[in-house]
Parts: structure tokens; C-alpha cells; sequence
């Protein structure tokens, strides 16, 4: 061993991550470094690899991977996947994400690089969720007719049913935030005894069918039966992991497609803002994997009840919180105040998603969304359902508001714009939401602008969670090029 580091050693060395000097051992960049019981050793001597050029990177081009998204809404996750938008430079940790292709754009803002996922099918049930999600991915090159309006119920009916061939033969990645409403803290908690069916409206039987909106999941678990693809990302929210015994009984249910032909490793909660996303967000995220696909060696780490920090698909947080303390790894969360940088008030906006915002009246503190954000601040979870609540950007000071400077200024109290939420989100500014109607697409008032937003994962957080199964995937599945 007197010959050999660790990999933390290694780490402290080069002034890296434990988990960057994995991956460079793992991409065979470190020389002399072996593996032993799962553990890598590294030659005293060995000098840290030298980042690859842009030319070396694409000596080896890799295949395009095909992704279907279930529940698509207007596409935060999707976006995710496909990269190539604009984040804070601020949500980026070099430090961590030393691979990833990021160009510079302004002292403010950087360009993630595109992926190797494209998206080739998407679904929702709402009007407004397909004409922003149309809007936006048909200028990315993106068929337009791959977004289908329509049930997944009724989807799947129609291919197992009829015949129809609906869904791709096949499809490498298969991605759903199944609806989280009656799991949701936030409201009833009716889950899997939800009163509402597959297309949003009420149930008029006595007795909740597997057809209600809490178990529209068992219909992503029928897609992937239909599609096999090698690995599926589920996600909903936090609420989920503490309903009676929810999260096990869905883990149960996925695992079981295909005659157990899926290996689910245990579901995880992740905060969005633990990754640079300005705002408190949980979700817990489900991961399959098909198991006729992976490599014997990864099936055998993936099945593990502890899974190994080299194969486990979660991404590595980035950020730290502001109860945590403070390390040299992790950068400080991004706040409120960070992501509304450069934003004029509305009035003296051209863009139409910066100019509508809620004009509710304040309520008093008793009722939801009648806070100020703070600006120094991880924002608020930007909800789906606000109804006009909501929260406010400023608030007078006869109502509490702390912003004097500003109200001295003359600005008035205001809720957050719908492209406030949408930078709170991390969505793009060129992702319109406020749009009119066309190419046969409903129009997208204010309103039904901020439900879709809220709908949404955040681009930035499925970016992480694609980046890192892009990463990892030759050790999965092996080597996959052109």
C-alpha cells in the first residue's frame, strides 16, 4: 500500500472531488491506478490527467440516446435532458462538474452543452402545457408532432386495445413526473384513493379505480412494458416518501414490469437547491434500470441496498444550504436576488411573460402566498396551483414589507411575474410562456402560465440528474458509439 493513495488523498492532491478522481480513474485517464475490492489505488506518483481539448472529446463521438417523457407538462425535465440553455453562472460548481461542456455568455450567465438524450415522444392532457412545450422544443429541432394531447390511459388503451402503435418501438430513456398533486403536502393526501381521473376531472363512481390521478403511475409502469427502455426516471414529490407506505408500494409496482425484468434501486429525495437551483424545491426521484441490459457488474453494484458512490445514478450535491455549513467544495445557494438579475419591473418589459404578474390583492399573512420574497434567500417552491396566491415580489410597507429602499423609489407592491417564477425555476429566458395562439395551439394566458411553471422540475435539476446518467452510462450498459 506504501506505493499507492487513496482516492481522497489523490483528491487533496489535485485539488479535486473524491468523485472527480473516481471518474478519471474510471475513464482509464490516471495512470497506473488499479482497482482492488471495488476501492481504486493511485500511484504516489501519478500526476493529475490534463482536461481534455474540445478535438480530444470528439474523437469518440457517442450514439445519440432516445428519450420518452410521460407527463411531460411544458418540459422541465425534458429540457433537462436535451441541455443547451442558458443558467447562473452562479448554479454552476466547476469544482464537480469539471466535465461538463459549459461556454461562457456574459459576467452573469453561462451555456450548458447539449446532451447526448433527444427527445422523440411527450404527452400531457393540458392545452397550455403542449402549446409552450411546442412553442419552445420546435425551435430546437424537435418534431412538434411528437407531443401528444391526450391521456396516458387513454394512449395506452388505444395501443393495447386497438392496435394502435402509439409509443416508440423503442426508446433508450423513459422520463415521467407522474401527478403529484394527491401526494402533496400542500394538498388532501387523498394518493392512492385520489377522486380525480387520468384526465383531470372528477371521478363519479363511488370507489377510486386505478384509473384515478393517484395511480397514473401503474400507467407509466404499462409504457414501460410497452417500450423496454434500459433505464426510466420517475419523479414526484417529497410528500410521497411519508404517506403511509407509498414509496415502497411504487417501488414494488415498477420493479415488477416485465415479470421483474426491472431493477429499482431505492428512491431518493432530492433538494433542488442542493444544484443550484434558487429555490426550496424536494422531489423524490425513482430510477430503473432493465436488467437484461446492464453489464453483470453493474447489476450487482446497483443491487446492493448501499449503492457505491461510483455507480449510483443521483447526482453529487453542488450546493450548500443555509443551514448547512459552509465547505470548500460546495458553493453557497444561489438565492432569489441572484436570479433576478437584470430584470427591469414589468411595465418597462417587452417581454410578455415578465409583464403579467397576479394582481390578488393582499390577503393577510393567514392565508398562502401572501409573503415578500426574501431576496437574499432561497425562493419558495413555486406552486401549480396558486389561485392567485402567488407570493409577492414586494410588498407594501403597511403590509410588512422590508424593501424600503425600493418603495421609497416609488415601486409599487406586486406579486412575482410569470417570468420571475420562471428564472426562481431556471427556465430560459427564450422559453416563452405568456404566447398567443397558433400552428393550431391554444394561446397561454398569465394564469395558466404560472400553473405550468409550477408543474415543472426545474432544467437545471434534470440537467444533473441526465449528466449524471450520461456519465455513468457506459458502466452500465457498456461501450455505445456510433
Amino acid at each position: 500500500m506504501g506505493e499507492y493513495i487513496s482516492v481522497a488523498e489523490a483528491a487533496e492532491k489535485w485539488q479535486l472531488t473524491p468523485r472527480r478522481v473516481r471518474v478519471l480513474c474510471n475513464q482509464q485517464r490516471v495512470s497506473g491506478a488499479v482497482k482492488q475490492g471495488g476501492i481504486w489505488l493511485i500511484p504516489f506518483n501519478a500526476k493529475e490527467p490534463e482536461k481534455m481539448t474540445a478535438s480530444q472529446k470528439k474523437i469518440k463521438p457517442k450514439k445519440t440516446l432516445t428519450l420518452l417523457s410521460l407527463f411531460s407538462g411544458c418540459g422541465g425535465i425534458d429540457l433537462g435532458f436535451e441541455g443547451d440553455f442558458n443558467v447562473l453562472r452562479k448554479s454552476i460548481n466547476l469544482a464537480i462538474s469539471q466535465n461538463w461542456d459549459i461556454s461562457d455568455v456574459d459576467d452573469y450567465w453561462v451555456k450548458l452543452g447539449k446532451t447526448r438524450f433527444h427527445t422523440i415522444f411527450a404527452n400531457d392532457i393540458k392545452p397550455e402545457a403542449k402549446a409552450a412545450w411546442v412553442n419552445y422544443f420546435s425551435k430546437r429541432k424537435i418534431d412538434p408532432r411528437s407531443f401528444y394531447l391526450d391521456s396516458i390511459v387513454d394512449l395506452v388503451k388505444l395501443q393495447r386495445e386497438n392496435g394502435i402503435n402509439i409509443f416508440p418501438a423503442k426508446a433508450d430513456v423513459l422520463i415521467g413526473g407522474f401527478p403529484c398533486q394527491d401526494f402533496s403536502v400542500a394538498g388532501k393526501r387523498m394518493g392512492f384513493q385520489s377522486s380525480n381521473g387520468h384526465d383531470g376531472k372528477k371521478i363519479d363512481r363511488e370507489s377510486p379505480t386505478v384509473e384515478n390521478r393517484g395511480q397514473l403511475y401503474m400507467w407509466m409502469r404499462e409504457v414501460i412494458g410497452i417500450v423496454k427502455p434500459k433505464v426510466f426516471v420517475a419523479e414526484n414529490v417529497k410528500g410521497l416518501t411519508n404517506l403511509n407506505d407509498a414509496k415502497d408500494i411504487i417501488e414494488r409496482d415498477f420493479a415488477s414490469v416485465c415479470s421483474g425484468g426491472y431493477l429499482v434501486v431505492p428512491a431518493k429525495v432530492l433538494n433542488a437547491a442542493c444544484y443550484g437551483v434558487p429555490q426550496g424545491r424536494e422531489r423524490v426521484i425513482f430510477f430503473g434500470f432493465k436488467k437484461s441490459e446492464l453489464l453483470p457488474k453493474a447489476l450487482k453494484e446497483l443491487s446492493k441496498e448501499e449503492l457505491p458512490l461510483e455507480y449510483t445514478p443521483y447526482p453529487q450535491k453542488t450546493h450548500y444550504l443555509r443551514n448547512e455549513v459552509e465547505t470548500n467544495e460546495l458553493k453557497k445557494y444561489v438565492t432569489v436576488k441572484d436570479a433576478l438579475v437584470g430584470l427591469e419591473e414589468p411595465e418597462n418589459s417587452r417581454d410578455a411573460s415578465h409583464q403579467r404578474y397576479s394582481k390578488a390583492k393582499y390577503m393577510g399573512k393567514h392565508c398562502q402566498g401572501q409573503q415578500e420574497v426574501r431576496l437574499d434567500s432561497i425562493g419558495p417552491t413555486i406552486r401549480a396551483e396558486h389561485h392567485g396566491n402567488i407570493e409577492f415580489r414586494r410588498l407594501a410597507k403597511e403590509h410588512g414589507g422590508r424593501y424600503n429602499d425600493e418603495l421609497e423609489d416609488g415601486l409599487r407592491e406586486r406579486r412575482l411575474s410569470v417570468r420571475e417564477c420562471a428564472r426562481i425555476q431556471t427556465f430560459p429566458d427564450d422559453y416563452e410562456f405568456v404566447i398567443s395562439a397558433k400552428n393550431g395551439n391554444k394561446s397561454v394566458s398569465g394564469s395558466e402560465a404560472y400553473k405550468i411553471i409550477g408543474n415543472a422540475v426545474p432544467p437545471l435539476l434534470g440537467y444533473h440528474i441526465a449528466k449524471r446518467l450520461e456519465e455513468n452510462w457506459e458502466l452500465y450498459f457498456g461501450e455505445d458509439c456510433k
